[in-house]
């Protein structure tokens, strides 16, 4: 199998993951020369992928498919920055700056649904970076996938930040009429300082929503996950209540919540983050998570709290009781109940 030590020569044979994991070792990001930088800032590496549909366990899914790695929502809580330091790349900012590219995952996913071994098993869509960034305008992957699901009836539950997903609103109505699928916007916050602080490569939190209204109007499965919620950014009660009822009035069909959970390079990433921008909060939060997630009862109180606003704003009355099969969990370990949700 070639090597590829600085990755000179990308036009005509993309490298796997594997070799861009080993040239960013050997001679760290800057050997991804074969990559494309972009007006947005960010470089963008396509790679060859083995296979689309990523096999996982303890999760209420089987099967994973993301066609990017990196993101340049470059979101500070995000639990997929742990992932990039497996391509030797740091958590913090090369996560949103060095952007893997699977080029041929429509082509290889395709192949992978015409198996007769395929048991048109749910899968979860936009688990490790957002399927809808920015560079999807561009290669319309996710797009791809979509219609690659349909001609296969594979279902899906799909999270997303971006808007962006509206253009697709027709592949997306072709797949609800050949199998179950369910959209999931993240909205954790309605809150413009916590927005601004956060999440500082994605669109306006009531962007997103008038997403989910367009997504409802076109007679799709759609709804918000107010994930991940934030201790001391967007956990007021005040802050928790102006996210519901503009979940409400923009129709949603279900809500669910999320506190925000922290491991590994992600949990190095927000501390920095906290140190540099928010030096005070950086006790507290310390104190908070002790552990991965803060403790149990901090966590009950947060979604109670969530709880008694889905019922004032009739969103208790709007739950989707049976979304296809479960929903990408955009944080949180395994086993943590969202609000909302039936697994």
């Amino acid at each position: 199998m070639p090597t590829f030590p600085l990755l000179f020569d990308l036009a005509t044979q993309r490298p796997t993951t594997r070799d861009v994991a080993k040239a960013v070792k050997d001679g760290g990001a800057a050997a991804l020369t074969g990559a494309d930088h972009r007006a947005d800032d960010a470089r963008y590496q396509e790679v060859t992928c083995r296979s689309a549909l990523n096999r996982v366990a303890g999760m209420p899914f089987k099967w994973t498919l993301n066609p990017y790695r990196g993101c340049t929502h470059g979101c500070h809580y995000c639990f997929a920055r742990r992932y990039h330091v497996q391509f030797e790349m740091n958590a913090g900012d090369e996560f949103a700056s060095v952007i893997l590219v699977k080029h041929n995952l429509v082509v290889v996913l395709a192949r992978e649904l015409d198996k007769p071994s395929w048991t048109r098993e749910l899968v979860a869509f936009g688990t490790a970076t957002d399927p809808y960034q920015p560079i999807e305008g561009h290669y319309k992957l996710s797009r791809g996938a979509i219609q690659a699901m349909t001609k296969g009836r594979t279902p899906f539950g799909l999270i997303t930040k971006g808007p962006m997903i509206v253009r697709d609103i027709d592949v997306l109505a072709d797949h609800a009429r050949a199998a179950r699928s369910t959209i999931y916007m993240s909205v954790p916050t309605v809150d413009e300082d916590a927005w601004r602080q956060l999440e500082p490569g994605t669109a306006h939190p009531l962007k997103r929503l008038r997403a989910v209204r367009e997504l409802i109007d076109a007679g799709l499965n759609a709804g918000v996950l107010m994930a991940p919620i934030v201790p001391g950014f967007s956990s007021s009660r005040s802050k928790l209540e102006r996210t519901v009822k503009a979940i409400a009035d923009h129709g949603a069909r279900f809500v669910g919540c999320n506190v925000m959970y922290l491991q590994d390079g992600t949990r190095d990433h927000f501390v920095q983050f906290l140190e540099r921008e928010f030096p005070a909060l950086r006790p507290r939060m310390e104190k908070l998570y002790r552990k991965k997630s803060p403790p149990e009862a901090y966590r009950k109180e947060v979604k109670a709290m969530v709880s008694v606003l889905q019922r004032r704003y009739g969103m208790a009355r709007r739950e989707d009781a049976s979304p296809a099969g479960g929903a990408p969990s955009p944080d949180g370990p395994t086993g943590e109940t969202q609000v909302g949700f039936a697994w």
